[in-house]
């Protein structure tokens, strides 16, 4: 699959790139992730890609020029694209969405910043795509949470296809507790190792230490149901259940009653 990122920002991009499962995917040749400076698509030597708004008001606004040079650039190279506007208007990203466009291909992300951009980009834009409902200096960020997020979903990023199958959210449930050795840990009250007053044994569930893969495959999924109940029920109605996780998720709404 491939990246284009369009950003003023391209060594803040650039350094979150180059680690990770990302970073090995673009060194494997899996993924194919080219990072643009805007100002490299400006005419004026001063490289302005911003400027203040008509009818007044705060901030600056990038303009639509060097943007339109960028695309021209990208399509150029690459061919059609789709292109995405990092924007706090846009439609809230989400899994299903990084399903979506990992099958697109070839994406351009532009990178929001300031006020804004100017109108006019946004007949060159496919999407626009907001990571919450809160306010970032930049669209950098939100375009390597797209990026990392929708790479995952690329075959051969993550060397376990499983592990991704399992993500929470890959079926519309949070995941189950993860463990790992040692099987039981002194803590204390504050968080720190070691006997004292405070300190409590902190266990594994035995369930995971029985070698009863029935049984942990059980646990695993009313551990994921119960913990989707209790903290995003909102995704439940949605969630794409088989008929033990019903019967689970039955279960569950049924004690909650009776508490």
């Amino acid at each position: 699959m491939t990246f284009d990122l369009v950003t003023i920002f391209p060594a803040m991009v650039q350094a979150a790139l180059s680690a990770g499962v990302v970073g090995r995917a673009i060194g494997r040749g899996v993924l194919d992730v080219a990072v643009h400076d805007l100002r490299a698509f400006t005419t004026d030597r001063h490289r302005v890609v911003d400027d203040v708004p008509y009818g007044g008001g705060p901030g600056m606004v990038l303009k639509p020029e060097p943007i339109f040079r960028a695309l021209e650039a990208v399509r150029a190279a690459r061919g059609e694209v789709t292109v995405i506007l990092t924007s706090p208007q846009g439609v809230t990203f989400d899994q299903a969405m990084a399903a979506r466009l990992s099958r697109v291909g070839h994406l351009v992300v532009l990178c929001g910043r300031y006020e804004g951009v100017d109108e006019r980009v946004r007949a060159r834009v496919d999407e626009e795509v907001s990571i919450g409902d809160y306010v970032l200096s930049g669209g950098e960020l939100p375009a390597l949470v797209m990026v990392d997020t929708i790479a995952r979903l690329v075959p051969g990023v993550v060397g376990d296809d499983a592990s991704v199958a399992a993500d929470s959210f890959g079926r519309g449930l949070l995941d189950f507790p993860h463990y790992t050795r040692p099987a039981e840990i002194v803590v204390s009250k504050r968080a720190e190792p070691g006997v004292g007053d405070d300190a409590e044994v902190m266990r594994v569930p035995e369930v995971l230490l029985s070698g009863n893969h029935a049984e942990i495959e059980r646990w695993r999924r009313r551990e994921a149901v119960a913990r989707t109940l209790a903290r995003r029920p909102d995704l439940i109605a949605e969630a794409a259940l088989d008929e033990e996780e019903r019967g689970l998720l039955r279960e569950l709404v049924a004690r909650q009653k009776a508490e």
